[in-house]
């Protein structure tokens, strides 16, 4: 299923919605880091986050060093950010449920 790009406006009120969240510098993406107490916080986190990707059908670009998880959503298909990645970053904020500190 092909996505519509979101236009400046509807990104810019997006985010505005969105606490942490940022445009990518390099690319028409959104990104956040969360950072948890330790290890076993971090992985629990990216347990839930991949189970509401999945069910969703759409999948962050994601790493993690530690306790700390960087995140980065863009619609690949549509070639840049999408309602599905407005929709995605706010089931990850729920899955982080307060657990994380601004980084």
């Amino acid at each position: 299923m092909t996505r519509e790009k979101l236009d400046a406006a509807a990104v810019a009120a997006a985010l505005a919605s969105l606490e942490g969240w940022q445009r990518a510098p390099d690319r028409d993406a959104i990104q956040k880091s969360f950072v948890f107490r330790n290890f076993s916080e971090a992985f629990g986190f990216m347990t839930r986050v991949a189970l509401a990707a999945e069910k969703m059908d759409h999948h962050p670009d994601w790493s993690n060093v530690y306790k700390t998880v960087d995140i980065a959503l863009s619609t690949h298909d549509a070639g840049g950010l999408t309602e599905l990645d407005i929709t995605l970053a706010r089931k990850i904020d729920a899955c982080a449920d307060g657990r994380s500190r601004p980084s």
